[in-house]
């Protein structure tokens, strides 16, 4: 088993990581002003499984969406597992094109069933009568000329990518000059593809970061920690320092952090390499400090522009990446990858208690 899970992961099969429906609601709620008149593209999503897909189609008319687009890599390994609408070998025809690269659009959700709301019910009856399905000449990857047509077509991107591509997934995201919302790992921020991004505040992170639960195809091996069966034999991974990536504006952004700690050389260590603090927890940042600091890289899920400003990171020290400032060391010994950040405003600077 363990051998075959090994093989599995090297052909990049254990990307496969399927959002649960409270997660991207609790997300999803933070940007609805943005959507009105929008063409919303989920560009790794198959729409018979995917939450994404499910949440935009049930809020299409609440949203006031335009146009809602969704591609999915062919071979997806939960086809039908869920919304099953293509039979058996004998009671379709086309039962081989299952799992065939697809394009699903939708220019409106009616009330299909006749009961006076707009859900999931409703969702369903539209992907049974698969008049909106397009069968993909290519394989689904977002790289593919029919994917980066559709891509053309949206004004914004919402999905959850394989997250071993993501160095490659989020620069052509941006540079397409789209808005969207990604689900990712936290460790995707310090990455030469990404970082400087950052740094240029074309992206940010999301409201929402944390440990969250995945679903998993059924080839994906249990675990002592983190793993789960729920009572229908569906397997869920739980994974951490999960966050979502962006370039919509949300109010929480521009909210400072609240600072209350004074600084001191005792308690604020220096880098042995290079002229900056470090600060091991975001909530010890010292409101009275004025010069470079290293804080953890899950400080920019509070991270306010107007509060401070982003100057590179502390990582290994590249030579050639005048991002990477120096390898984050203190009297020789190596601390976890920092973000240098700089105070550029007091906002957010508590009054010393009496």
């Amino acid at each position: 088993m363990g051998n075959k899970n090994l093989h599995v992961s090297r052909a990049g099969k254990t990307d496969e990581f399927y959002t649960q429906t409270d997660t991207v609601e609790s997300e999803l709620g933070n940007y609805w002003q943005h959507f009105a008149g929008k063409v919303v593209l989920c560009n790794c999503d198959d729409p018979y499984e995917s939450e994404f897909f499910k949440y935009f189609a049930r809020s299409f008319n609440e949203l006031k969406l335009k146009k809602l687009i969704a591609t999915c890599y062919a071979n997806s390994p939960i086809v039908q597992t869920e919304l099953n609408f293509w039979g058996t070998p004998n009671e379709n025809p086309d039962f081989d094109k299952k799992r065939n690269a697809i394009r699903f659009d939708v220019t409106e959700v009616p009330d299909l069933n006749g009961d006076g709301a707009i859900d999931l019910d409703d969702v369903k009856l539209l992907l049974k009568n698969q008049r909106n399905v397009t069968y993909l000449k290519g394989d689904g990857d977002f790289r593919s000329p029919e994917c980066l047509a559709a891509l053309e077509e949206a004004d914004i991107v919402v999905t959850n990518p394989p997250f071993s591509l993501m160095k490659k997934y989020l620069p052509r995201l941006v540079n397409s000059g789209k808005k969207f919302l990604v689900l990712g790992n936290m460790n995707h921020v310090t990455f030469k593809e990404i970082f400087p991004y950052f740094i240029d505040n074309k992206i940010w992170l999301g409201c929402n970061s944390g440990h969250f639960w995945f679903k998993v195809p059924d080839y994906y091996t249990a675990k002592a920690t983190d793993f789960k069966i729920d009572e229908t034999g569906q397997k869920w991974r739980r994974m951490g320092n999960i966050c979502w990536f962006t370039n919509l504006d949300f109010t929480k952004r521009h909210e400072p952090l609240q600072l209350f700690k004074r600084y001191s050389p005792e308690e604020y260590p220096r880098y042995d390499n290079y002229d900056a603090i470090e600060v091991s927890k975001t909530v010890n940042i010292p409101k009275d400090y004025n010069g470079v600091m290293g804080v953890p890289i899950t400080y920019l899920a509070s991270y306010c522009p107007e509060q401070f400003e982003i100057l590179g990171k502390f990582d290994g020290g590249t030579p050639d990446n005048d991002l990477d400032l120096a390898k984050p060391t203190i009297d020789g010994k190596q601390v976890y990858k920092r973000i240098a950040i700089r105070k550029i405003s007091d906002i957010g600077d508590l009054k010393d208690e009496d």
